[in-house]
């Protein structure tokens, strides 16, 4: 612990920086060198050092000694490194729609009459579609010790029953088998495919790709590393929008059917993996984000009948490698995916643009009602007490990261309270969210799918509750 100085600000540990950082108010944690009082990003503030230090030029938020700048920039964290070989800009993104949506308009800021037009196009659009899924609260014996383990808080216990039924559904569909790869988007810690691993145990040729753009502390993954066992585990740091699994050295090798899960997915990145997995790109290499997708061949659309998305030709490289190879089709045998905020959904990569436009809706009501889906979850704000939506203090845990932070960028404005009630927007934000649930389904089905959507676990563990699903036909 720091020691408390008269003033009441607490003094540098021992061995550590000097500098009392204002913005933290507290002194720089920093370790210091033998008989040195600041760090070497503070030493300018001591005059400790005659070195000038100057703000690094591709992050400016630190310093390096300017005499030392080029041996900085080739080693600095923020310098832009080579990108995989499955990387491939903006190939997911979908083609930029020439009625793109305008200018946003706060909902707040739109008159009554606007909310009461945009809520009857909805409750028009939704007339025919079920507006209650079947629920499918399943479980799954891999699970059974650690549901039973006493020493799991509240917040652990929720996240395991989740993961239960997960495995439980997944088992009902015949998703659960050998011979797969199994992808994991926005992986996190990879608990998801640690439980399908468990599930799997004794199982050959079952593969795991973990898919996340940061960098993750406190991973599982090693926990499923066994030089015993032929099955591998292997995280991809890329953002989904820019993956190409065609592209992947595991996937080229093995030639395995893949299996797309994900626990609560956020947004747009269940369209970008939808995108990922079943849409093939319109060349491979190059900016993908003004290319409308190619006119495909008759042999491609047998494929996608099928659930399978037939490989393009691939671009002409310089200097082609086994690892590089995507000549071979990408088969999808299903997808299972936890849905979740809704409100950061984005009009250019949603896959069911077509299933909008069949019930007269466009870029600028999809805008408006995917920011209208929050209300459906906004009750937790009220749960915490904070009207910025963040949880409670000394609350770091999991739950928040994975699901609540579907509150955090939409608050209600209290506006609207006098032109919406409370219960009329719960119910309209639920409503928001079928519709977009909906198109994704439509999207499914017109790959060659047995999609649906069920309820695979209850509200009091989860507000976000609903499981996209999806198998091929035939």
């Amino acid at each position: 612990m720091a020691e408390e100085s008269g003033d009441g600000v607490s003094a540098p540990l021992p061995g550590r920086c000097g500098f009392y950082v204002e913005r933290k108010r507290r002194y720089c944690k920093m370790v210091v060198a033998s008989g040195k009082t600041f760090c070497g990003e503070h030493a300018n503030a001591g005059q400790e050092d005659t070195r000038k230090r100057i703000p690094c030029p591709l992050d400016p938020k630190h310093t390096v000694f300017e005499d030392s700048l080029a041996k900085h920039l080739k080693k600095c964290n923020s310098r832009e490194k080579p990108q995989p070989v499955y990387y491939v800009k903006n190939i997911n993104a979908g083609p930029e729609d020439e009625d793109g949506p305008a200018d946003e308009v706060p909902l707040a800021d739109r008159a009554k009459e606007e909310l009461d037009s945009l809520i009857k196009k909805l409750k028009k659009a939704v007339h025919g579609l079920s507006c209650k899924h079947e629920e499918r609260i399943l479980s799954h014996p891999a699970l059974c010790e650690a549901l039973s383990d006493p020493k799991n808080g509240d917040v652990a216990f929720k996240h395991l029953k989740q993961q239960a039924s997960l495995l439980g559904n997944m088992k009902a569909l015949g998703l659960l088998s050998t011979d797969r790869c199994y992808v994991e988007f926005g992986a996190g810690k990879g608990k998801l495919s640690h439980w399908i691993n468990v599930a799997l145990r004794g199982s050959d040729n079952v593969h795991f790709l973990l898919v996340e753009r940061s960098t993750t502390r406190f991973k599982v993954d090693g926990k499923n590393r066994s030089t015993d066992s032929a099955n591998t585990f292997e995280r991809l740091q890329v953002d989904i929008q820019h993956l190409s699994l065609r592209k992947v050295p595991l996937l080229c090798e093995k030639g395995l059917p893949v299996i797309g899960v994900g626990k609560h997915l956020c947004g747009a990145a269940t369209d970008l993996a939808l995108r990922c997995m079943l849409e093939g790109p319109g060349g491979d290499s190059g900016d993908h984000s003004e290319q409308p997708p190619r006119k495909r061949q008759k042999r491609e659309q047998q494929g996608e009948r099928l659930g399978e998305d037939a490989e393009p030709a691939p671009a002409p490289e310089p200097a082609p490698t086994p690892a590089a190879d995507v000549g071979k089709e990408l088969a999808v045998s299903g997808l299972a995916i936890a849905l979740c905020c809704h409100h950061r959904c984005d009009w250019r990569h949603y896959v069911g643009k077509e299933f909008f436009r069949e019930r007269g809706l466009g870029a600028s009501e999809f805008t408006a009602l995917q920011r209208m889906s929050s209300w459906a979850t906004c009750g937790l704000r009220k749960a915490t007490g904070r009207s910025d939506g963040a949880p409670p203090p000394g609350d770091g845990s999991e739950q928040w990261e994975e699901e609540d932070h579907e509150h955090a960028d939409d608050s209600i404005p209290s506006g609207l309270d006098g032109l919406v009630s409370a219960e009329d927007r719960e119910h309209v934000g639920r409503l928001c969210k079928l519709l977009i649930d909906y198109g994704r389904v439509d999207f499914l089905r017109r790959k060659g799918f047995r999609a649906g959507l069920q309820y695979y676990t209850s509200r009091d563990v989860s507000l976000e509750n609903v499981l996209l699903t999806a198998v091929p036909t035939g």
